[in-house]
């Protein structure tokens, strides 16, 4: 029988305030420690906050967070900082990268987060570089295992108490030791349902319901210590995959004289969501040959999800990509598969960096779709010098971009742009001057006021923009002169 670890303690408390020693002040510890907030999707709805990066400084911040929401209930607060995204350290990495690594891990994402006063001290006492987030060490990660039955049955067995927390006693050689459960394990979900508060008759009916095969979420006892010792929970998102009876499949389709050879269409998927679903794959064609199947449901494209996406944004993003494509699809037993576990299958890549696609001019050729394709907006004649883009909002609303103010010169720029954002592909360029707004000249008293109706605005958005070089900004805006405002939050 195995002794039950004493269950962690998955809050982080701090010690009674004490005077720092100069040694304090070099161990992160001794200062206020990072939170951990896991959140989970509710269908049809986000993760209920806004995140922004702020101008001239790397960090990725929380700018909002909404009532009644995921994020609100497990404790994220505006302005905190995040450090990390489940187990990837975030905090130096680009903003667009950290956006992607969030919508890729839904419906639940572990985030590791620092209120901004306790960062600001942090990194004054402990300088720019110091690790200040908690992580496991390489290979030590609660596991997603997948057990078959065999004559032996699942091949384990559960240690008896009244209530949870429970530990997996396996048979030598049985088939839960085949599927990677680790000896001694604690079991955490099953079929992606947490048990930890599972009475035992409760977990007992939980696996008879299962039939011929189960999937468990455990944690070996390496791992239940460095959690422990980390404050880390033991979350889902942290997992690695054993022995899964499916994954997700990367592919990559390059334009042939015909297209590539597949239709993509909108509808509702298992769980009765809307999704996007590729058809009518050609014999023969770059599609088919890539390894595409019809029936497959497109999860992401250039490695970026597309969870959540209408039809006409999601074509957008695969025009965007010119004429060498990377999809990533799973088969409908995936799709149950990974619905059924609440998990992304973004998360079991083998590697989820897609290759970088040639930045090719967009046509509606690119890909075929059942609805019409996009039209190209007719733009009447701007003046010599500049030019008019037309902006479709992305997922949560945000266009994509952050717009900055100055007191003199030109007083509205573009100060960041998000790759593979809808601004990015209408082609505005940080640097660019806002000459208009939705046909409004802008300059005036009125700027800030008419800017923050924006987001009610009806889409398109239009913008009369000129160019100007980075160089010639930095002579006409004093430092600390611009004002950053929030348009390029993104919801998540």
């Amino acid at each position: 029988m195995v002794t039950p670890s004493p269950p962690g303690n998955h809050s982080l408390s701090l010690e009674a305030p004490r005077l720092h020693t100069a040694s304090d002040l070099l161990d992160p510890w001794s200062l206020e420690r990072p939170r951990f907030c896991l959140l989970s999707k509710e269908e049809g709805k986000s993760f209920g906050f806004h995140l922004q990066q702020e101008l001239g400084r790397a960090g990725h911040v929380v700018c909002r967070v909404d009532p009644g929401t995921s994020a609100q209930r497990q404790g994220l607060q505006e302005g905190d900082r995040i450090l990390a995204v489940n187990n990837d350290v975030v905090e130096h990495e680009d903003y667009a990268v950290v956006v992607r690594r969030i919508r890729a891990s839904s419906p639940r994402v572990l985030l590791t987060v620092l209120a901004r006063h306790a960062h600001d001290v942090a990194r004054a006492q402990l300088g720019e570089d110091a690790h200040l987030c908690p992580t496991l060490g390489p290979g030590v990660r609660p596991r997603l295992c997948h057990i078959v039955k065999d004559e032996g049955g699942f091949g384990f067995s559960v240690t008896h108490g009244n209530q949870g927390p429970f530990w997996l006693v396996l048979s030598t050689g049985g088939a839960a030791e085949r599927a990677g459960v680790p000896p001694g394990a604690r079991l955490l979900e099953v079929n992606g349902v947490s048990v930890e508060k599972f009475t035992h008759n409760q977990l007992t009916r939980k696996l008879w319901q299962s039939g011929q095969q189960v999937t468990l979420l455990v944690a070996g006892p390496e791992v239940e210590e460095q959690c422990r010792q980390l404050g880390l929970p033991l979350a889902a998102p942290l997992a690695e995959g054993w022995a899964l009876p499916t994954k997700p499949r990367c592919l990559h389709l390059e334009k042939g004289p015909q297209g590539f050879g597949f239709l993509l269409r909108e509808e509702k998927g298992l769980d009765g969501r809307p999704g996007q679903f590729l058809w009518e794959v050609d014999p023969g064609l770059p599609a088919k040959k890539a390894g595409m199947q019809a029936g497959d449901r497109l999860v992401a494209v250039a490695g970026e999800s597309v969870e959540g996406l209408g039809h006409e944004e999601t074509v957008s993003r695969i025009q965007g990509q010119g004429s060498c494509v990377s999809l990533t699809v799973v088969d409908p037993e995936a799709d149950r598969f990974f619905s059924m576990v609440r998990l992304s299958p973004l998360l079991f890549l083998e590697n989820t960096e897609a290759p970088a696609s040639p930045r090719g001019s967009s046509s509606a050729s690119l890909v075929e779709t059942e609805d019409p394709s996009l039209e190209d907006t007719s733009v009447p004649s701007v003046p010599l010098g500049s030019r008019q883009c037309f902006l479709y909002p992305g997922p949560g609303g945000s266009y994509g971009f952050r717009l900055s103010c100055v007191a003199s010169g030109p007083r509205l720029f573009i100060s960041q742009v998000t790759p593979g954002g809808s601004a990015a592909r209408a082609g505005l360029q940080v640097g660019d001057v806002i000459l208009e707004v939705n046909g409004y000249p802008v300059g005036g008293q009125n700027d800030l006021e008419r800017l923050q109706q924006l987001p009610e605005a009806e889409p398109p958005l239009c913008l009369k923009l000129a160019a100007r070089s980075l160089r010639g900004l930095e002579a006409w805006i004093p430092p600390g002169a611009a004002e950053d405002w929030a348009l390029a939050s993104d919801l998540l």
